[in-house]
Order: C-alpha cells, then structure tokens, then sequence
C-alpha cells in the first residue's frame, strides 16, 4: 500500500496520513522529516541538502527524490508507506514515478493519490483559528479545540498567540502556491487512475473512514 497524500495547507492531510500510518502499520513519510533526519545523520544527501537550506534556497528536485526514494527502501517500507508533502510539483511526481518504477515490476508504483478536498475559505477559517503557545508548542483552537484558560496554554500557562503563517493574508498566500504549483498533482494522478477524492470539510473522524472504504474497497 504505497500512498501520497494530496491537499491544500490547513486540509488535514498529515492528520490523515498519521491515522493511516498507524491503522495499517506503514511509515509515515514527510520530506520536512527525511530532511532532518538526514542533516541530524550527516548523510551524504543530508549534507548536501544542508548546503541549499543554509542559503535559504529550495532543495532540488533531483536531490529531495533521491531522499525520499531511499528514505522508502529502508525495511520499514516493504509494506508500504504514506507519502506527506511530496510531490508538490509535476516535475517531482514525474521523477518519482520514474524512480520508482526503475525496476520494470508491476507493483513498483503509487497505488494511491488521495485528495483531502476542503474550499480555501473553510481553510482560512480553519487556521486563523488556531492558536499556539510559542514556549511549549502545544496547539488549540478557538473553535474546534479551545483551551479551557481562554488565551492561555494548559499545559504550561503561557500566552497563546495567532502565528503569522495563519494569519488569513499569509494563508491566503499559501493557498495561492498551491493551487499554482500543487494543484496540477490532482490532474496528473487522476490521468493515472489511482486519484481518490475525499470531502474534507467533514468530521476528522468520517473523513478517516471514508479513505479507508476507499483503501479496502
């Protein structure tokens, strides 16, 4: 069961992944992960993702597919594994795909791309809710998940604040990205037929249980 996960920023699908990942006991796969894992080792892709990151200049597609592409031949991958945050763009699912098909066997590929659909203004709904306490890092938000101190951390009583990538502008600006680079994935994925849509506006829980229809169907 190899999957990638697709969805706008703020649409749930590394909470998806997550639950997925443990239901069927597969790895949760990140490249915000991979790459600290690696500089954290100071592996040879490590280093050289290092040296982009330092310049504050984007990974190179070629350099972040070769991370994820050994990243998914560790031993905890032979059952499967559920890709989160990447591809983003056509040019990294193409060099995936290549990549993972280089052995010529059938089942070398992506068997499927689920799609947490949510409309941009239930997202800038959604973050511009959430509140974050800066010294522990625990989340709430004022609708869905309130703390019970009001602006106040429970867990160590420091002041909750509205981070700056969730302030409704900076969302906005996200959204924009994505639909510009990320959302072309859906089309690719769909033209190979393993593209399955779920509503994501939907309780956390019944959208869970709709990609699980979907996966044991």
């Amino acid at each position: 069961m190899k999957i990638v996960m697709l969805g706008a920023p703020g649409a749930g699908k590394g909470t998806q992944a997550k639950m997925i990942a443990a239901k069927y006991q597969v790895p949760h796969i990140s490249s915000g992960d991979i790459f600290r894992t690696n500089i954290k080792n100071g592996t040879e892709l490590g280093k050289k993702a290092k040296e982009y990151m330092d310049q504050g200049l984007l990974v190179p597609d070629e350099l972040t597919v070769d991370l994820v592409i050994d990243r998914v031949s560790w031993e905890d991958c032979k059952n499967g594994y559920i890709l989160d945050g990447f591809p983003r763009t056509i040019p990294q699912a193409e060099a995936l795909d290549a990549a993972l098909n280089k052995d010529g066997t059938a089942d070398s590929g992506l068997d499927f791309a689920i799609n947490v659909d949510v409309p941009d203004e239930n997202i800038v709904r959604r973050m511009s809710g959430r509140r974050a306490c800066l010294k522990c890092g625990a989340t709430y938000h004022i609708i869905y998940n309130p703390s019970k101190k009001g602006d106040i951390c429970e867990a160590c009583g420091d002041t909750l604040v509205l981070r700056d990538d969730d302030k409704p502008e900076t969302v906005q600006k996200r959204l924009a990205v994505y639909h510009e680079q990320t959302q072309p994935l859906i089309d690719y994925y769909d033209g190979q037929n393993i593209l399955k849509t779920v509503d994501g506006t939907q309780d956390m829980n019944d959208v869970f249980a709709a990609i699980i229809r979907i996966l044991e169907a």
